[in-house]
């Protein structure tokens, strides 16, 4: 071969890229003469084809997941095939991945927040299946299951999606105080992560109705309508999702809206007769073997829990908070949620605290 030609197919062969594709289809074959020479390609006439789940798998925070992907050639190319197996997370614009784990044969590597956490499950023939142990907030979205044989590299997506709570939030200090910085900070604060367009929308066709705008994981500064009025956009808008867009990440200041997912402990209440200050309750849960909840415990704690208290209560960032279920007299509105007193500057309530299991 021309060295120029050469240089190009080594290249190909070493790296992840997808080869331009002519109709043909080739075998990478090492060369065993112990002469020095490297690899040759050769025509086999099979195409290698990668699937993964169409339909979104689910899961929760702290579970262990499995994203199904299976390859095959066609026509069948016989006995397995020692192939490379690259697993990688999308941005939802697929501009940027992150490498999850790489694997030929029995041997792989994970890397990043995966390291101990992923590996490869080759249960039967052409599997290539990813699992993820301990799930954490962050692995939800799309992931890109890759196959690599020779020069042939097919790939495809599998979407993962955490089961969980989206909540607006506003700092004591008020509306409208946070870059995209301090957002993603106070929603780590709170026990969640900044949520992203897909759990957003989740939340509003569940019935969030926030007029408010908040910082999604995206940049984007958006809200959910449910009933259109004047304040909230017009009264002319059909209901959905309002956007402004991309806004400046250190400049532009607006709330946050935070993700949770389910709890790998309980919330539950305390109290005194004369009630207590935000540091008596933070000292109460600590003597019961607890600490002081966050707000996205509790909110995880009311929506998959059924965590159900008409009794207000200190939370870890200073706020007064209680959950109802099952809307009654006395509890306010006549919806399910979690009411809010704001962050009281002095008073006595009692506490809600969480306890690992």
């Amino acid at each position: 071969l021309p060295l120029l030609l050469k240089a190009t197919l080594l290249r190909l062969a070493s790296g992840s890229y997808r080869p331009f594709y002519n109709g043909f289809y080739y075998n990478h074959i090492m060369n065993d003469n112990g002469d020095g020479q490297d690899k040759v390609d050769y025509f086999n006439g099979a195409r290698l084809v990668v699937e993964t789940s169409k339909d979104p798998v689910y899961s929760y925070n702290g579970a262990n997941v499995t994203l199904p992907c299976h390859y095959r050639y066609e026509p069948d190319m016989g006995p397995k095939r020692k192939i490379r197996v690259k697993w990688s997370k999308l941005r939802d614009d697929y501009t940027k991945e992150q490498d999850v784990m790489v694997a030929i044969g029995k041997t792989y590597m994970a890397f990043g927040d995966f390291k101990g956490r992923a590996h490869l499950r080759q249960a039967s023939r052409h599997e290539a299946s990813l699992v993820i142990s301990d799930v954490r907030l962050k692995d939800d979205g799309k992931y890109r299951c890759e196959v690599i044989d020779g020069l042939e590299d097919e790939s495809d997506v599998v979407d993962l999606r955490l089961q969980g709570i989206v909540f607006p939030y506003q700092p004591p200090r008020g509306q409208y105080r946070l870059n995209f910085h301090e957002a993603e900070q106070v929603c780590q604060d709170q026990g969640a992560i900044l949520a992203n367009f897909n759990q957003l929308f989740q939340a509003w066709s569940e019935g969030l109705d926030w007029c408010n705008a908040g910082w999604l994981a995206d940049g984007t500064v958006q809200y959910p309508i449910r009933l259109p009025r004047k304040p909230c956009g017009g009264v002319h808008l059909a209901p959905g999702i309002r956007s402004y867009g991309q806004r400046h990440r250190h400049l532009h200041r607006f709330d946050a809206f935070c993700f949770s997912s389910a709890l790998k402990g309980e919330v539950f209440y305390l109290d005194r007769l004369a009630g207590m200050t935000l540091e008596e309750a933070k000292q109460s849960c600590q003597d019961a073997g607890a600490e002081i909840a966050r707000v996205g415990q509790l909110y995880s704690a009311w929506k998959f829990l059924g965590l159900d208290r008409c009794s207000a209560g200190w939370l870890a960032d200073g706020s007064v908070r209680y959950p109802i279920a099952t809307p009654r007299a006395n509890c306010g509105p006549a919806e399910p949620g979690v009411r809010s007193f704001g962050f009281p500057s002095k008073g006595r309530f009692g506490v809600f605290c969480y306890k690992e299991r």
